[in-house]
C-alpha cells in the first residue's frame, strides 16, 4: 500500500477509456519499490475535456502525466515545449511539469528501441523494415533514425489516410538525421522480399495479428524471413502472434510489444523522478 502524505506528487494517465490500463500497477509498483512519495492514477479524459484537465493539472502542480488515445495529438495545443522526438512525430505520450513549464515527450519509440537493444540487436548504420504508418510506426521510425539506422524501408497501404503525414515525417527525418527512408507499397511483395534480405530487423507496427484476429499476418509466408533477421511485433495479445510463430520457426530472434509497453513507461518514470524504474520488480508484479 502506497502511503499518501502532504508531499505526495501526482502522476497519471489521461485518455478514454483508461480503466483497462496496466500503467498504474507499473508505476505505483516502481514508486513503492524505490520508496518514492509519488502516486499514479487514471483519469477518463477525451479531446473535449482535455483542455480543462490540463489547466487543472497545471494549477495543481502535478509532476507529470501520460496521454493515451485519443489525446496524443490534441495535447500539443496545451504544451510549452516539445522534445526533439515529440516535435518530429507530432504526438506526445508523456508530459513533464518542469517548474510550471509543461514539456511534451514521446517515449514510445524510445521504449521500442530499448526492447531492440535488449535483444542485442544493433541498428546503427544498418537497414530495418517497418510495416505501418500509424502512431506507433511514426514513433519507431523517428527513434530508429535518431539512433543512427542507415536505411528504413516503410511499407504501407497507398490508400492510408496517414500517408501525407508519413511523407512529411520522412522529409524531416532525412533532413535532420541523414537516414535514408523509403516509403513502399504493401502490395509490392518483390520489394518487401528485397528489403527483408537487406534488413537486420523487421517491425510489425500495425494491429494485424492482434486478438481476436489472431491468424492475421503481415507476411504471406515464412520464406520471407531468414536467420539473420530479428522480428519485433508491437502486439502482445496474443503473446505469440502468427508472425512471431513464423519467426521462431525460421530461426529468427523475436519479441512482442510487451517490452515496448514496459520500457516506454520506464522512460516516463525516469523523466518524472530522475530514477530508473526497477523494471525486473515491475515485470514480476505483472507476471511477465
Amino acid at each position: 500500500m502506497i502511503p499518501i502524505t502532504g508531499y505526495t506528487q501526482l502522476t497519471g494517465l489521461l485518455g478514454s477509456p483508461v480503466k483497462h490500463s496496466i500503467s498504474p500497477m507499473m508505476h505505483n509498483t516502481g514508486f513503492q519499490a524505490l520508496g518514492l512519495d509519488f502516486v499514479y492514477l487514471c483519469f477518463d479524459v477525451n479531446e473535449e475535456t482535455l483542455e480543462d484537465a490540463v489547466k487543472g493539472l497545471r494549477t495543481l502542480h502535478v509532476k507529470g502525466f501520460n496521454l493515451t488515445m485519443p489525446n496524443k495529438n490534441k495535447i500539443l495545443e496545451y504544451l510549452d515545449e516539445l522534445s526533439p522526438a515529440a516535435r518530429l512525430i507530432g504526438a506526445v505520450n508523456t508530459v513533464e511539469n518542469r517548474e510550471g513549464k509543461l514539456i511534451g515527450h514521446n517515449t514510445d519509440g524510445i521504449g521500442f528501441m530499448r526492447a531492440v537493444r535488449e535483444q542485442d540487436i544493433d541498428v546503427a548504420g544498418k537497414c530495418i523494415t517497418l510495416m505501418g504508418i500509424g502512431g506507433a510506426a511514426t514513433a519507431i521510425c523517428t527513434q530508429a533514425a535518431l539512433d543512427g539506422a542507415g536505411r528504413i524501408y516503410v511499407f504501407a497501404r497507398m490508400t492510408s489516410k496517414y500517408l501525407p503525414r508519413m511523407k512529411e515525417l520522412i522529409r524531416r527525418l532525412k533532413k535532420e538525421t541523414g537516414c535514408e527512408i523509403l516509403l513502399c507499397d504493401n502490395e509490392d511483395k518483390d520489394r518487401l522480399k528485397k528489403s527483408l534480405r537487406e534488413s537486420v530487423l523487421l517491425v510489425n507496427a500495425t494491429s494485424v495479428g492482434m486478438a481476436p484476429d489472431e491468424e492475421g499476418c503481415i507476411l504471406p509466408g515464412k520464406d520471407y524471413l531468414h536467420e539473420g533477421l530479428a522480428v519485433g511485433d508491437i502486439v502482445y495479445n496474443p503473446w505469440e502472434t502468427r508472425l512471431l510463430r513464423m519467426a521462431k520457426e525460421a530461426g529468427c530472434k523475436w519479441f512482442n510489444g510487451y517490452a515496448m509497453l514496459l520500457y516506454q513507461g520506464a522512460e516516463a518514470f525516469r523523466i518524472w523522478t530522475g530514477r530508473e524504474m526497477p523494471v525486473e520488480v515491475v515485470r514480476e508484479k505483472l507476471g511477465r
